[in-house]
């Protein structure tokens, strides 16, 4: 892994929505209102970028308890780096939401060692054509590789199934084969240019609504199912921050 020698930015965002928020669309969201935050940076570190949604920013928990965070302390416990990791993501964002903020922001190539991609549920839970989803994935994708400058950096979080949740019990056949699409097509993409896809939707399938797997709404993942999504993801992380 190179080091970065460039100033980073955070750009952290945290929502108070209580579940999805698939209601909210680009233009209702106000980006002026979004704070923006400049930390020194130690240059030794790996310097993390989440990008995503209400599952990248653990909606419902603590902050330490969302995977990016959990999959950082398990690096540094685990191994002799240290990582900072940073978080562009929002509870109710679409793939549109995400590529708005992202294009708007001043993110030089290679300015963080690692990048990840978790995005297209509320595209779904709102009926979004999914065409619009092929197209701006495959953007995110371009752009997640060019932020961290060099595909071998960059994995994908596959979309974890709502359907076995309450909230989504009342549709859940047409929820499960809906997010499966998005996921095939995803890996598909990831596949061609040899970034890992990692699945925590059989995860999230297989807790259901049981104890302890979703927070107070019902909805969105517990700590302690993120922490069996870090258990996955940390594995495969583990080879690309080693290359």
């Amino acid at each position: 892994m190179r080091q970065n020698k460039n100033f980073y930015h955070l750009f952290t965002i945290i929502s108070i929505l209580l579940i999805i928020g698939c209601e909210n669309s680009t233009d209702q969201i106000d980006f002026d209102d979004i704070e923006t935050n400049e930390p020194e940076v130690d240059e030794s570190a790996i310097q993390y970028l989440a990008l995503g949604d209400s599952y990248t920013i653990g909606q419902g928990v603590p902050e330490e308890e969302s995977w990016p965070a959990q999959l950082s302390r398990r690096i540094e416990q685990e191994t002799s780096l240290k990582v900072e990791v940073d978080i562009i993501a929002q509870t109710g964002w679409t793939t549109s939401n995400l590529m708005g903020v992202i294009e708007s922001y001043d993110i030089n190539s290679g300015d963080y060692d690692l990048v990840s991609l978790l995005i297209g549920v509320n595209n779904q839970y709102q009926g979004m054509d999914f065409s619009l989803y092929e197209t701006e994935f495959d953007s995110l994708l371009q752009i997640a590789i060019d932020i961290a400058g060099d595909s071998g950096d960059v994995f994908v979080v596959s979309i974890p199934d709502y359907g076995v949740t309450p909230f989504g019990s009342s549709n859940s056949d047409k929820i499960g084969k809906e997010i499966d699409q998005y996921n095939t097509y995803a890996k598909s993409v990831c596949n061609n240019k040899n970034i890992p896809f990692i699945d925590v939707t059989s995860i999230s399938r297989e807790l259901g609504s049981s104890s302890d797997a979703l927070t107070n709404d019902n909805l969105h993942p517990s700590g302690f199912q993120y922490s069996l999504w870090t258990d996955r993801i940390y594995s495969k992380v583990l080879q690309l921050i080693g290359d």
